[in-house]
């Protein structure tokens, strides 16, 4: 927690040159099945916790970012490619097993 009681949360790549911090309350957490994120996480399918109405700090690198449609950004470690973020004009969503700790972050929307 914050000195403010916010809960703070962290995570970062696989490889470790990307490492994130949120303060604040985490936003809806969803499964994605589109194809877009089959394709950015080479997955079926894509956890993602969105961060809007949080601090998002980016405490070691910063994600390198690929425009994948007119609407979003997908930003990922330029070192090893771990998937890190989907970006769009509303907000951020952060990749949930980019999380230190993802065991409390549970999908509630597919």
């Amino acid at each position: 927690m914050s000195l403010d009681n916010r809960p703070i949360y962290t995570g970062g790549c696989q490889c470790g040159a990307v490492r994130f911090r949120v303060e604040g309350a985490l936003g809806d957490a969803s499964v994605c099945h589109c194809r877009m994120c089959q394709k950015a996480s080479g997955n079926f399918y894509l956890p993602l916790v969105s961060v809007r109405g949080a601090t998002l700090d980016w405490t070691r690198g910063e994600p390198k970012r690929f425009r994948s449609s007119n609407a979003a950004l997908r930003g990922f470690c330029p070192e090893c490619g771990t998937p890190l973020t989907f970006e769009a004009p509303d907000g951020v969503a952060l990749a949930i097993a980019a999380f230190d700790d993802p065991t409390g972050i549970a999908p509630t929307i597919q």
